[in-house]
């Protein structure tokens, strides 16, 4: 699997984002072709870009082949899956949901969840921590 942290020491030309920049900026299509041109999408192997990574969120491209599997997964922060291009079939232990192209889905906190590539796939993956809010004292 390559991971590539696309969006974080990048030029803004290349990725549409600059350090410190309010906003963030993405071209998918563009950062899609390159992903499928490289020599790991061409030996079959699983592609994720790391758009955005800061300490309250993730943001990661991933290509995915047809048949590809993850299995067995908990992520500690809830997730969302967007699916950009393709569909796949997601498990957790209690449902089960089929996502194609366009379709969002979000787990919360620690569920354990797995899932397969039905098709070639790329998707959006956004990992958000659970800050706690601390609670104002009055002075």
């Amino acid at each position: 699997m390559e991971i590539d942290k696309a969006g974080i020491k990048s030029s803004p030309s290349e990725y549409g984002r600059t350090i410190n920049s309010y906003m963030f900026e993405s071209d998918l299509p563009s950062l899609i072709e390159k992903m499928k041109a490289s020599s790991s999408w061409k030996k079959g192997e699983m592609i994720s870009k790391v758009l955005l990574d800061s300490p309250c969120r993730q943001i990661v491209l991933t290509a995915l082949h047809e048949f590809t599997e993850i299995d067995s997964f908990q992520a500690s922060d809830s997730v969302t899956f967007q699916i950009v291009e393709g569909k796949i079939y997601l498990r957790t232990s209690n449902e089960s949901a089929c996502l194609n192209k366009g379709q969002v889905l979000t787990l919360y906190e620690h569920i354990n969840y797995n899932f397969t590539a039905l098709e070639e796939t790329i998707l959006l993956l956004t990992l958000v921590k659970d800050i706690p809010v601390q609670a104002k004292t009055k002075t």
